[in-house]
């Protein structure tokens, strides 16, 4: 983004206050307050309640103004995208935890088999299994 982030915060800390969100955005700060009441963004409070945005809420709110102004979406429209959205990021995260459990499961399972196989005794040597029918006729005799 291209922003210069104050020492310990990132693009996620809220420190705007709604008048410098609203000049970063492009958007008048009553439209701010409207689309915090809709829930399209969702800014931080003080103690007092004040609202302060953070980076991610500018390119929110500046994605909000894309996708009304130039697609034609209307607000509904646009909160049921950004919802999508956020959900979308959760399962990724999700699948990514999920791909780290399975290669944890996987590498403790061949340090199992392995500990397994290093027991084993030298002596002893694995043969398959197979059943086989024999049938035995004795030559007749003479």
């Amino acid at each position: 983004m291209g922003f210069p982030f104050p020492p310990g915060t990132d693009e996620d800390t809220p420190f705007f206050v709604i008048s410098v969100a609203a000049q970063l955005s492009g958007l008048h700060a009553q439209t701010l307050r409207s689309y915090d009441r809709m829930g399209l963004v969702s800014p931080g409070r003080t103690s007092g309640g004040g609202r302060r945005y953070s980076m991610r809420d500018i390119v929110l709110l500046r994605e909000v103004q894309r996708l009304s102004q130039e697609e034609g979406v209307n607000l509904a429209g646009i909160k049921r995208i950004i919802d999508l959205e956020h959900q979308v990021d959760a399962l990724r995260q999700r699948v990514t935890e999920l791909t780290q459990e399975l290669a944890n499961a996987l590498a403790a399972a061949d340090s199992a088999a392995a500990a397994v196989h290093a027991s084993y005794r030298r002596d002893l040597v694995p043969i398959r299994q197979e059943t086989a029918l024999v049938v035995w006729k004795p030559k007749p005799r003479k």
